[in-house]
Order: C-alpha cells, then sequence, then structure tokens
C-alpha cells in the first residue's frame, strides 16, 4: 500500500498496515476481539464519552483483511444478535385493533431502549413478527424507540442506526467532499426500521411520533454518545410505500437509489430502488457536516 487510505473513518499510512501485520504475527493465538481491543488501546481510539471504538477497529480489521491487506484469524465464534436476547416468538401480542382519533390514545410515551435489556425482547420480537424486513443485529452505534399509548399498550418502535458510506443524492444535497464525509459521517443516523404495528389504525399518529423522535433524537445521542446528530437519513422502497409519514414530517426527499447494495463491491447485486429522504436538525448542517 503506498497511499493513504481512510476506513471506518480513520486515516491509514502504510506504518499502520505494518503495524497491524505484526500484531498479528507475534501474537497468532490472538482472537479477532482481542485484537480490534488492543489497536484501540494502542490508537487510543475512543468516542467522545471515552469508550474504545472496538466495534468501529473490528470492522476496519475485517475490511483490511477482504482487500489483502492482512490475514486475520478464522472467526472463533458467530457474532451474536444483541438485539434477540431471547426468541422473540415468546412474546405474545394484545391483536385488539385500535381505531381511534390521536388524541384519544394519548399522550403518548416515548422511550429510548437500546440499553434496557427487557424492553430490548419486546423491541425485537416486534419487529421479527411485524415488520417485512424482520430484525437484524445493529452494528455500532444506535438508538432503539418504543411508543406506547397511555394504558402502556405498544403501538410503535424506530430504530436508528449507522448512516449509509456512500449515497449520490444525499452527498450531492451535503456538498461534503469523500474527505469530509469520512471524517463527519458519525455525525448522520439512518432510520433503518419504523413500525406501526399492524392492527393500529390512528391517523397522523406516525407522522406524529417522528416529529417527536426527532426532537429528542440528536440529545438522547449525545447522552450515550457523547456527540449530537445533525442529519437524518432514511431510505423507502417505493414499490411498497410512498414515503407519506416522512413528508407529513417535513422531510424532504432528494431522489432515489441506484438498486445496489452497499455490500455489492462487484455492482452484481440488485436491490430495490428506494427514495432517499433525509431531515435536518441542525440550520447550519452544511457547514457542519463539511468541517
Amino acid at each position: 500500500m503506498n497511499e493513504a487510505m481512510v476506513i471506518q473513518g480513520r486515516r491509514l499510512e502504510t506504518e499502520d498496515i505494518h503495524r497491524i501485520r505484526c500484531m498479528i504475527a507475534e501474537n497468532p493465538q490472538w482472537s479477532r476481539w482481542r485484537l480490534s481491543k488492543t489497536l484501540c488501546a494502542e490508537w487510543n481510539w475512543c468516542n467522545a464519552n471515552g469508550q474504545l471504538k472496538d466495534m468501529a477497529a473490528r470492522s476496519l480489521l475485517v475490511k483490511l483483511n477482504e482487500r489483502g491487506l492482512i490475514q486475520l484469524p478464522p472467526r472463533r465464534r458467530k457474532t451474536p444478535n444483541r438485539m434477540a436476547l431471547q426468541s422473540p416468538h415468546r412474546v405474545t401480542w394484545d391483536e385488539t385493533p385500535i381505531t381511534a382519533a390521536l388524541s384519544e390514545v394519548e399522550p403518548l410515551t416515548i422511550r429510548e431502549v437500546s440499553t434496557d435489556a427487557a424492553a430490548r425482547i419486546q423491541f425485537a420480537a416486534a419487529l421479527d413478527a411485524f415488520h417485512y424486513l424482520g430484525c437484524r443485529g445493529t452494528v455500532g452505534e444506535n438508538l432503539q424507540y418504543t411508543v406506547a399509548d397511555k394504558t402502556g399498550r405498544l403501538l410503535a418502535c424506530l430504530l436508528f442506526g449507522s448512516a449509509a458510506w456512500q449515497c449520490l443524492s444525499r452527498d450531492r444535497f451535503i456538498g461534503w467532499t469523500p474527505e469530509q464525509r469520512a471524517r463527519n459521517l458519525h455525525l448522520l443516523t439512518n432510520n433503518t426500521r419504523f413500525l406501526i404495528l399492524p392492527f393500529i389504525r390512528i391517523p397522523h399518529l406516525a407522522s406524529c411520533i417522528l416529529g417527536r423522535v426527532l426532537r429528542r433524537l440528536s440529545a438522547d445521542w449525545q447522552k450515550k454518545y457523547g456527540h449530537a446528530i445533525i442529519l437524518v437519513e432514511t431510505f423507502v422502497e417505493n414499490q411498497r410505500f410512498t414515503g407519506t409519514s416522512y413528508r407529513a414530517a417535513n422531510w424532504i426527499r432528494l431522489g432515489h437509489t441506484t438498486g445496489r447494495s452497499r455490500q455489492d463491491r462487484h455492482r452484481t447485486l440488485k436491490v430495490p430502488v428506494k427514495d432517499v429522504y433525509v431531515y435536518s436538525l441542525h440550520r447550519r448542517f452544511r457547514r457542519e457536516l463539511s468541517r
């Protein structure tokens, strides 16, 4: 490797790759987990709260391995799905339809549950049972919200996770360079799941929930991870959904995706085309993201 590269938002020089190779060669008994922890500590690679970014380091090592720049030891165990702490099928649901005005189910209770083990079980079970994409594990920074009515009955779930590394319409809208994107992508999040349980029929509920969650999202992220969120994105599969709730909540439609997956390194995978929506949480978001 003769030129520097940026992976997981970190700039790597030739000597960094050489150091990782030496670490692997000198410690053949180490697991990938120990390698990532040690690398984080050596680089002092921490988030704003002082926590080691070992998941980012592990992803960095895997990407270097995929590019043939290092050779990682074999994976020793399957990565656990932390959202599926127990079988979601153990959760039972009250499927009595709710057909009411929004005022009749107020006040809504919105909770961020990513650190609440019991609430995460219900959250994962709802996605597994009722969301067309199901429940998959999250990697990296994320927040998970549940929404309940005045009786405590679950109405909706929202998941926010890592933003897409590249999205042409979004990147043009922001106006940042590849270097600025690599440096500031952590200031974006993607609303990867939004579920209103199928037996809930409450007009304007979806846009109301989006508005209320977005008003607290950046503060919640700051509390958990030590930095704010500047811009939120989501991708709406346009053959399934019209994006009405996002538009009603003042999200901006930027265009659509090219029908390629973020895992499609060889331009051979085809995925459904999705509409791209964004919502700014900062008045001067372009300036903040282009630093």
